[in-house]
């Protein structure tokens, strides 16, 4: 066994990105508080942030129409449209927003694509997760960059075959158990998980305990330490 291939999710994992939804949410509940509550329109935003996913896809763009479809919803239609603007504005906003990296990002990157094949593969919009990579300053440490519309084992298993690797070859790096790991494991791959402290909850999923080609760290700062015993253990 070989591990070839390693690839990186990117929002969460090597720069924040949940953080900014969660402090643009909080204006979308401020601007339409003398209409609905916070649970009820935080559980409004989410129901149609999960309808949408399959018209807008995921990212900003879609978060912000979404919320603009919510406050129509909540007001029954008499939403002011300087709300909708400011709406609209909070979401130019996020795509304004700077790059902040992850503790160990550029470490464990740089470490890994010495010996390594190393991938992007991120899901989103196009125009902003290309300006986000640009503005990371990891760009051009990666073999290659993946952006899809979404992360299904299939994908994964097109995204490897296209750069040579077989899937048990190939490990995937990232925050969310639903799209960086289940499907690599479904694949035969490896998948490890490191944990950011805010999940959106559509990416919520259980940890598969006990596969064997699944681990979790705290943080990217041990992560070339792991796939260094990855591949001491299968070599002997």
């Amino acid at each position: 066994m070989t591990l070839s291939t390693i690839g990186f999710d990117a929002d969460d994992t090597l720069w924040q990105n949940e953080a900014f939804f969660r402090l643009t949410q909080a204006q979308f509940v401020e601007l339409l508080a003398d209409y609905a509550g916070r649970d009820h329109l935080e559980e409004r935003l989410l129901a149609a942030e999960r309808r949408n996913l399959g018209h807008y896809g995921f990212g900003v763009k879609g978060f912000v129409l979404s919320m603009i479809e919510t406050a129509i919803e909540v007001t029954e239609g008499r939403v002011p449209a300087s709300v909708i603007s400011d709406l609209m504005a909070a979401g130019r906003e996020m795509l304004r927003h700077p790059i902040e990296l992850l503790p160990h990002a550029r470490e464990a990157v740089t470490a890994l694509a010495a010996e390594h094949r190393v991938l992007l593969i991120t899901k989103g919009d196009l125009l902003d997760q290309e300006r986000k990579l640009a503005q990371s300053g990891l760009g051009d440490l990666f073999h290659g960059v993946e952006i899809v519309s979404d992360k299904t084992p299939g994908v994964y298993r097109a995204i490897f075959a296209r750069h040579g690797t077989a899937p048990e070859q190939a490990m995937m790096v990232g925050n969310s158990l639903k799209s960086d790991v289940l499907p690599v494991l479904d694949v035969g791959g490896w998948g490890v998980h490191v944990p950011h402290g805010l999940t959106w909850a559509l990416e919520h999923a259980e940890p598969p305990n006990g596969h064997g080609r699944f681990h979790q760290l705290p943080d990217l700062g041990g992560l070339a330490d792991l796939v260094g015993q990855l591949q001491n253990t299968h070599k002997t």
